[in-house]
């Protein structure tokens, strides 16, 4: 999708690149993939739901301590047509994850 191809540009550039997924065996693929076709080792995988707000903090928090600076963020995550739902955070699901998620997640990084 666009977000795969926002980091494999991004990679291309030789930019250091964290892929943001919420399945380890998917995003391991698509680093994998995004390695081979750049040549650019410092493509990462670090899981993330933003459909949970605890999994976006804990996100951040490894962001923030593990990386230098961060220069540029992608919020691409997003669903549609799902059945109502809510998250074990009590949440109505496509909210949390297209716009709480995402919100939460730029302003904990902004700092």
């Amino acid at each position: 999708g666009i977000g795969k191809c926002v980091a494999l540009e991004l990679a291309r550039r030789n930019a250091r690149t964290i892929l943001a997924c919420r399945s380890r065996e998917r995003g391991q693929e698509a680093v994998e993939e995004i390695r081979a076709a750049t040549g650019n080792p410092a493509v990462l995988l670090r899981l993330l739901d933003t459909s949970s707000l605890a999994s976006v903090r804990a996100f951040a928090q490894a962001v923030l301590r593990e990386e230098k600076r961060l220069d540029l963020l992608v919020n691409n995550a997003g669903v549609t047509g799902l059945p109502f739902s809510i998250t074990p955070e009590g949440l109505e699901l496509t909210f949390a994850t297209n716009y709480l998620g995402p919100f939460l997640l730029t302003n904990l990084l902004l700092g």
